[in-house]
């Protein structure tokens, strides 16, 4: 018996030196799990809009609005919703577009409509039809990604002259009907095929 309480009086003399051995949070942070899944973060340098988060999400906690009278495409997570599972990361385009941090201390008392993170990114539309194409940097990743692969696509040659300034960016919509110059500008999958129809068959 004595065994016991001699134990217990070293780790008291111990607490008094030492300080308490118990966790000091949320005063002090305690340090997650290496393999910890907490809030998501957009990495604004690496992520290109291409919504593939936004799908793969099972509690939709990840929106994509389109702006297109500012022609700006906003992906929102909403972490008061969120489950943390990683798909968003494990199914990203670039691998490095979005992740989930070690941040855990997400409490919050109101205001749900503020717990959210998001990323901007650049739409790009049909010079035909005025639909939406993609964004910018979706189009630039697919064609450094590519490589010379990418010149089979006028939509990814047309961006690759346009980061390197050797073509200017479209403005307002032509009027113009499908011809052979149609096949070198930014067209949607719909505007593509009837130009490409009418360039083969004249139809």
């Amino acid at each position: 018996m004595k065994l016991p309480k001699i134990r217990e009086l070293g780790e008291a003399i111990k607490a008094i030196v030492k300080g308490p051995f118990t966790a000091k949070f949320p005063f002090a942070p305690s340090p997650a799990a290496p393999a910890y899944r907490g809030k998501v973060e957009f990495v604004d340098k690496e992520c290109v809009g291409c919504g593939a988060c936004v799908e793969i999400c099972p509690a939709k906690a990840l929106e994509l609005v389109d702006d297109i009278p500012g022609r700006k495409r906003f992906i929102i997570h909403h972490y008061d919703i969120c489950i943390f599972c990683g798909q968003c990361q494990a199914n990203c385009l670039t691998k490095k577009g979005i992740r989930l941090t070690q941040e855990y201390d997400l409490a919050f008392l109101s205001d749900r409509d503020k717990q959210i993170a998001k990323v901007e990114k650049n739409l790009v539309f049909c010079e035909e039809c005025g639909e939406i194409v993609t964004t910018a940097e979706h189009l630039q990743f697919l064609a450094k990604k590519l490589g010379p692969l990418a010149y089979s696509n006028a939509n990814l040659i047309i961006t690759g002259q346009q980061e390197l300034g050797l073509v200017e960016k479209p403005s307002e919509k032509e009027e113009t009907s499908h011809k052979r110059a149609s096949l070198m500008r930014v067209l949607c999958g719909k505007c593509r095929r009837a130009a490409v129809i009418r360039e083969e068959w004249g139809l």
